[in-house]
């Protein structure tokens, strides 16, 4: 399992009954998490006294509950020197997912070593964390998501970050049809960073589910990739999608570059009882 342990402002206090307690920065929030089906005594006083809480409905969706919580605030990942704008929002989300941090630290470090200049695609880019890591590593980076409203959280991220002016491309698009249409281009990038939902829907209502669109993806995508590629990184919160199938999807579709793949679950260190939080899979090719 690879682990987000560098974190900061950020931590997994407790897990239970379906619950994490977290920290982000200076508040605690309870969200809901289905691989936490486990039954441990809440004991910690953060449980019963949160800055905000987010119940789920029974009949599905939820609605959150506030305390004590600004509208909106920010952390930083020192690691990088990130700094991101935080609220919460539809269906218990805040607007970034730290897991994703063991991801941008390995990348980075690809970016500094390569010794030329690096382009990255990064599809459902959401707000923008592996955007910013990439162009702090040096990279210039094009960022796609279906969303306005995520893609300008993104630029806000990028401007907290001393990255507004960074070469980073923001464009709201189906990452589907984006491909197509560079591939008909004839564009190709060093690097391609894919963080697809499990289900969503396009700007005009066209449904995704992963399971049946990830494949032509990744194939689609390696007709983007230049003579010289860098990684290639495919991320899964879809229990389906062992890293095992990542692994085999990876290294069928980029078989001809003659690269080395390594899929595992990603997840956060729990600090009250030192256990790991797992939060998903994650696929790597690399040269």
């Amino acid at each position: 399992m690879w682990i987000a342990e560098n974190w900061k402002d950020y931590e997994v206090l407790d897990t239970s009954k379906g619950e994490k307690l977290e920290r982000w920065g200076d508040y605690t929030l309870v969200r809901p998490d289905p691989q936490v089906i486990w039954d441990t005594p809440k004991t910690l006083r953060g449980w019963k006294r949160p800055n905000a809480h987010y119940h789920r409905s029974k009949r599905g969706g939820g609605e959150w509950e506030f305390f004590d919580l600004p509208e909106q605030w920010s952390i930083h990942y020192q690691k990088l020197g990130l700094t991101f704008q935080l609220k919460p929002f539809s269906f218990k989300h805040t607007g970034l997912f730290p897991e994703q941090a063991t991801n941008w630290d390995w990348f980075s470090e690809k970016i500094k070593k390569a010794g030329r200049p690096i382009k990255v695609l990064n599809l459902f880019a959401y707000t923008g964390g592996a955007t910013l890591a990439a162009a702090a590593a040096g990279a210039s980076v094009t960022h796609i998501d279906a969303s306005k409203g995520m893609v300008t959280w993104a630029k806000e991220n990028a401007r907290s970050s001393g990255l507004g002016d960074a070469p980073i491309r923001w464009i709201v698009d189906d990452c589907v049809k984006f491909v197509e249409r560079e591939i008909r281009r004839g564009n190709h990038y060093d690097a391609i960073i894919m963080d697809p939902p499990s289900y969503g829907r396009g700007p005009k209502g066209e449904i995704w589910k992963i399971e049946e669109a990830i494949h032509p993806l990744i194939k689609l995508c390696a007709k983007l990739l230049s003579d010289k590629p860098l990684f290639f990184l495919v991320n899964s919160y879809t229990t389906g999608l062992a890293p095992a199938v990542l692994t085999y999807m990876l290294a069928t579709e980029l078989a001809a570059f003659h690269g080395h793949v390594d899929s595992q679950e990603v997840g956060l260190p729990v600090s009250g009882n030192g256990l790991v939080l797992p939060c998903g899979a994650s696929g790597r090719w690399e040269i």
